[in-house]
């Protein structure tokens, strides 16, 4: 929902309230807002205005960051491109009275604080909150830069490493960050020299809690909307796991400058030159995709039940919202991962923070743009590990769904002359609705975790297992780090060189990725490529260069069977030749096959490729020699950024190389191993994704597989 159909996003009393409560403490900074002072630095601009004096003076006492001596203050002197979120002072007056109504403090005063820690942590509070950085590359954002729907994210993370969100109400003028924190509607848009002044009527303030603390607050007060899940949640035992959020060793060896960037790149042997910036955080997240306390009450729960949970693990049962074919316990042991209820819950559960717009990541797809992010093309989907019991979970969304959804299998127009829509989609395969866009959604008030409302039961039933067996699994290389999106790597939606060229660090030093092992003989880099026309799917990809050896955990698979496994390329002379090792046991991975060569272009008579034709039956063909061959084409769903006419089939040096055909089992973890075998340290490794392709799909003799 867009802010310019001023669609109803945020209702409610409490809104009302505050909204009437922050209008009378308005000041009119200046009635020509919009003017232009180029002149003008931000700091120069607040410290003009009488209402900012409590702001500026923060601003001359908070230093930019923890080891710094600079003042926030003296960046907002100098040149660069801020935006800042400006309280006046009566915002942070009434801060403080919410400090005294949480016993922070005992009356609402900076002299009440008795601890100078605790004064200075308020501080940042109030300052490193309030400005986004956008850097050398970037600029400060008016509100016409905004998201422009209800619960997205800014791109850049505010100074205190918070994302920051925007929601709109019925009134256009309205603008709330993070749902609560109105931005006033005269006084805004104020350009500077170095960037752009908001001025707003409350702190931002987000809480720093986890996803652990707010579920057990819920339980504790009994709160309506999410109790039953919070509830099942902690008779599972998963609130220490759901209360970890930073990773202070690698915090730690990152502050000390032992883990350091990588300088110069280009010499190391990557195609692109300047420097790879090692991530500043390991931060640990989750999503939660959580049937709402209505949904209960109509299956005639009662979320205060004391008897809930057993009623609940029957209810699943004589429901079948499990597979029947897994082992599970029916006692009251809820804790133990083989116990129904902890089966059935941990499914609902990602081991990655996922925002709104990462959902379903939409950047190369066929009949996509980045220059129109709102008007989809083709369906684009994610493939996800859940926690718990390895399960694979969908996420699906495409033009004709009209949203996002959980285990969704629509019927699609993947012919060789089709458009890659949706036909139709069964009512028993329609999946969850994901609510993103309502007050529902719990988006920025936890710290390592989104939580998702949804509209109906989701489960690893028997019916989504064998749908999953029936289609192609391909899965991003970076989906199956979920690291990458929890620390906003992956397809992070911005041109700063911090961003495009990500270091990994060496293993030695730390392991980044827990699904990803390496050697130190090489140099890992991710090539976020955001606006790049490269391409691949999303157009990024993992490299390395060295003597490397790298190895994948796969996601599992939905069923017992025969797949194929499957490896996309992008050729180039600059890529290496790496023996591939597959198994289930990671000390002893078994070789398969002969070494796949990323240097081979399609066109070589090794692969077999053509160019397709105007005559189907031909182009079948060729398909089928190069299958003989042990390849494939590329796909037809990714494009160059979103060109229709040069999708990855067409591009004369995209392939997929077929690995190995090997029985695989949903119970067993499989890995894959990547080993340089040429003599030279500067050929590349290649990442971008994999494809696990069942039997019924790839030797169907009544439905080919199609070439998207």
């Amino acid at each position: 929902m867009m802010k310019n159909r001023a669609t109803a996003i945020v209702k409610g009393a409490a809104v009302l309230l505050m909204l009437v409560f922050f209008h009378a403490c308005t000041e009119n900074v200046d009635t020509s807002a919009r003017y232009v002072f180029t002149e003008k630095t931000i700091l120069d601009y607040l410290s003009s205005h009488d209402c900012y004096s409590e702001y500026t003076r923060l601003l001359a006492a908070v230093p930019a960051g923890p080891y710094s001596t600079t003042k926030v203050g003296q960046l907002l002197s100098a040149r660069g491109h801020y935006t800042v979120f400006a309280p006046t002072n009566e915002a942070i007056y009434a801060y403080l009275d919410t400090l005294v109504a949480d016993s922070v403090i005992d009356y609402p005063s900076w002299e009440a604080f008795t601890d100078s820690a605790d004064l200075d942590s308020i501080r940042k509070v109030i300052v490193l909150n309030s400005i986004i950085d956008s850097g050398d590359d970037g600029q400060g954002l008016e509100t016409s830069d905004f998201p422009e729907i209800s619960g997205r994210e800014f791109v850049l993370s505010n100074m205190n490493d918070r994302k920051l969100s925007t929601y709109y109400t019925d009134n256009p003028n309205d603008i709330l960050i993070n749902g609560w924190y109105p931005v006033d509607s005269i006084n805004r848009d104020i350009r500077l020299l170095n960037g752009y002044v908001h001025q707003m009527k409350g702190v931002i303030a987000p809480h720093t809690i986890t996803a652990a603390t707010y579920l057990a607050k819920i339980v504790r007060e009994k709160r309506e909307g999410f109790l039953v899940t919070a509830r099942v949640i902690e008779a599972c035992g998963l609130m220490d796991t759901l209360n970890c959020w930073r990773d202070e060793a690698y915090e730690t060896l990152y502050q000390q400058g032992i883990i350091q960037d990588l300088p110069n790149i280009n010499l190391l042997g990557f195609a692109d030159s300047g420097m790879a910036y090692a991530p500043r955080h390991r931060l640990i997240g989750f999503t939660i995709f959580a049937e709402p306390d209505s949904f209960w009450r109509s299956q005639g729960f009662d979320p205060e039940d004391p008897d809930l949970l057993a009623k609940l693990q029957q209810w699943v049962l004589d429901q079948q919202l499990i597979s029947m074919d897994d082992k599970f316990t029916l006692d009251d042991n809820y804790s133990s991962p083989d116990n129904l209820l902890n089966l059935w819950i941990t499914y609902h559960i990602l081991p990655m923070r996922i925002p709104s717009d990462k959902l379903v990541i939409h950047h190369n797809e066929s009949r996509f743009s980045i220059n129109k992010p709102y008007s989809l093309g083709m369906f684009a989907e994610e493939l996800y590990t859940s926690m718990g019991r390895r399960r694979l979970l969908k996420i699906y969304e495409s033009r004709e769904s009209e949203g996002v959804f959980l285990n969704r299998f629509p019927e699609l127009d993947c012919g060789r002359r089709g458009t890659g829509g949706e036909l139709r989609c069964d009512e028993d395969k329609v999946g969850c609705r994901v609510d993103r866009e309502s007050r529902n959604a719990v988006l920025s008030d936890i710290i390592n975790c989104c939580i998702y409302p949804i509209d109906k039961p989701l489960a690893y039933t028997d019916d989504v297992r064998d749908n999953l067996h029936r289609q192609r699994l391909r899965i991003d290389g970076l989906g199956m780090l979920p690291e990458s999106i929890t620390n906003d790597i992956r397809k992070k939606s911005s041109s700063q060189q911090r961003y495009q060229q990500v270091y990994i660090p060496k293993q030695s030093i730390y392991q980044y990725f827990n699904d990803m092992w390496m050697n130190d003989d090489c140099n890992m880099v991710y090539f976020n490529a955001y606006a790049y026309t490269w391409p691949g799917k999303n157009g990024d990809e993992m490299k390395a260069v060295g003597r490397y050896e790298v190895t994948y955990r796969l996601p599992p698979v939905p069923r017992r069977g025969i797949y194929e496994l499957r490896y996309a390329i992008i050729a180039t002379d600059r890529r290496g030749v790496a023996q591939i090792y597959f198994g289930d046991n990671f000390n002893k991975l078994n070789v398969a096959g002969i070494p796949m060569d990323w240097t081979i272009p399609p066109q070589n008579h090794i692969t077999a490729w053509e160019a397709d034709t105007n005559d189907d039956d031909y182009n079948a063909e060729i398909d089928k020699r190069m299958r003989n061959n042990g390849y494939m084409n590329g796909d037809k769903s990714n494009c160059v950024l979103g060109d229709p006419n040069n999708s990855l089939r067409e591009y004369t040096w995209a392939m997929r190389r077929i690995l190995l055909r090997q029985y695989m089992d949903p119970d067993k973890t499989y890995y894959i191993r990547m080993k340089s075998i040429i003599d030279s340290d500067a050929k590349e490794f290649y990442m971008d994704y994999i494809e696990l392709c069942p039997k019924e799909v790839f030797d169907n003799p009544e439905r080919p597989e199609d070439i998207w």
